[in-house]
């Protein structure tokens, strides 16, 4: 089996795997997914912070979401443009959405976007990941585009990426693209994971902070 094959074969198990989960499977992930994310200072304190509409199987974000606003931050979903371009629109409970070329739920009509390099923090979906911040994404090359000017600057910068993910999402290597755009952490339901410490050849074992 050559690499591409091999790595359609891991998102088919790693997507599948997250589909099984049951709601109260789901609802304790959301929970500690958010004790994780308040160890992370720009979470509690960025003003634009973009992240997504579950889908799939995805971890939720419901409860990660509604402290933004009582804090005065806006929060921001993903709309598909042209190229594999990502805009983020503001969104809150209740606004409409409707669904993308995916299915997926994303703002209609919204009055404003914003551009990658616009936003300040980034949850970013994933179906894999590894501690050098490597990700194992649907295979759209959505985010890989939209934040590619990163590579080019000295991280961790703005807007700060970071992976979204149940911790039997995390794999022992995710091999690298040259296009590929790696995150500065990756938050789960049992731990946020600091990727930006880390040689990105693994060399290192880089730090994590345990709920």
């Amino acid at each position: 089996m050559d690499a591409t094959a091999q790595r359609r074969e891991l998102r088919r198990k790693l997507a599948e795997r997250r589909r099984a989960l049951t709601p109260p499977e789901r609802m304790s992930a959301a929970q500690g997914l958010r004790r994780s994310l308040e160890q992370l200072p720009e979470y509690l304190t960025d003003a634009r912070v973009a992240g997504y509409w579950a889908s799939h199987g995805e971890l939720p974000l419901n409860l990660v979401i509604p402290p933004l606003a009582a804090r005065g931050q806006q929060f921001l979903l993903p709309v598909i443009g042209q190229g594999k371009h990502l805009r983020f629109a503001p969104w809150q409970s209740g606004d409409g959405v409707q669904p993308n070329r995916y299915g997926i739920p994303e703002p209609s009509e919204p009055s404003e976007t914003f551009e990658p390099f616009q936003l300040d923090l980034v949850f970013v979906p994933l179906l894999g990941f590894d501690r050098r911040g490597h990700r194992l994404g649907h295979g759209g090359g959505y985010y890989d585009h939209s934040f590619a000017f990163l590579n080019e600057q000295m991280r961790p910068t703005e807007p700060l990426l970071v992976g979204i993910a149940y911790s039997f999402q995390e794999l022992p290597r995710v091999e690298e693209e040259a296009w590929d755009v790696p995150l500065d952490f990756v938050a789960t339901e049992r731990e946020l994971i600091d990727c930006s410490g880390i040689d990105r050849d693994g060399t290192d074992q880089g730090s994590k902070a345990g709920i």
